[in-house]
């Protein structure tokens, strides 16, 4: 069984973290596996990326029985080569990446999901930052990622405490897009994948790179690089069609170029 299923279909690629019986805590070859899937998202047939986990976690993080193994290489492996490049990838990604976070997301788990574009929960899914727990700190860019969500003081509580937020507590800290219905959460959540891969897609990587932007530049720097960014899209033919459907009162066909 392959830590890992992947799979095209309508221009989304489909990752599915698949060790159920481990809450689908990372070993070395689900974080090597997940690193190639990714790469593999860059084909032009993929416009958009929808991550999601198999049974009834999302992501437990850090598997530690590797963890503990006399072979294990250590946190500067572990870091350098499974968790920095899986978060490196999917910031660079140019099309928008969707975390369909299923249920538990902890440590490295919960801050992967929190790096993609867009974030949805089903409603009995919940997040922790359990680190502490065990005398370490947050990897995976979550130092980064959680205080620009919700702020430094909620970030900073969360990270030492080590509390779970439920998904309806993880919404309202704007942790995360939206909850969906434990019910009907896969079907929903695909169904915001859809959308973004009939969307512009050229577009979409350009407001991604601009945000990825935003956390060092400054307002003035924002604007200029606004300003070239605008102009690329205006250059692509989704953009043409955009206007041309808009005129002729019409759904546009975005074939994301």
């Amino acid at each position: 069984m392959t830590s890992i299923l992947f799979e095209i279909k309508n221009n989304i690629g489909i990752i599915t973290l698949n060790r159920p019986d481990k809450l689908n805590s990372f070993n070395r070859e689900m974080a090597l596996l997940l690193q190639q899937k990714l790469d593999e998202c860059q084909n032009k047939e993929v416009r958009c990326v929808y991550i999601t986990g198999a049974g009834k976690g999302f992501c437990a993080g850090q598997d530690l029985a590797e963890l503990t193994d006399p072979g294990c290489s250590g946190f500067n492996v572990i870091l350098s080569e499974h968790y920095n490049p899986i978060v490196t990838r999917i910031r660079r990604l140019e099309k928008p990446v969707v975390a369909a976070v299923n249920g538990v997301a902890a440590g490295a788990g919960a801050n992967i999901a929190l790096c993609c574009d867009i974030v949805v929960a089903a409603q009995s899914a919940s997040f922790i930052q359990a680190f502490s727990k065990i005398g370490l700190i947050p990897d995976s860019g979550g130092t980064h990622t959680l205080p620009r969500l919700i702020g430094w003081q909620k970030a900073s509580a969360l990270m030492m405490l080590g509390e779970k937020v439920s998904a309806i507590d993880a919404e309202k800290l704007g942790m995360l897009y939206k909850i969906l219905p434990d019910e009907t959460f896969a079907d929903e959540s695909m169904k915001i994948a859809v959308t973004l891969s009939q969307m512009p897609t050229r577009g979409l990587a350009y407001t991604k790179k601009l945000l990825n932007i935003s956390f060092t530049n400054t307002f003035e720097d924002q604007l200029q690089d606004e300003d070239v960014f605008q102009q690329r899209s205006a250059q692509t033919a989704d953009y043409k069609e955009g206007v041309n459907a808009f005129l002729k009162k019409r759904q546009p066909k975005f074939k994301g170029e």
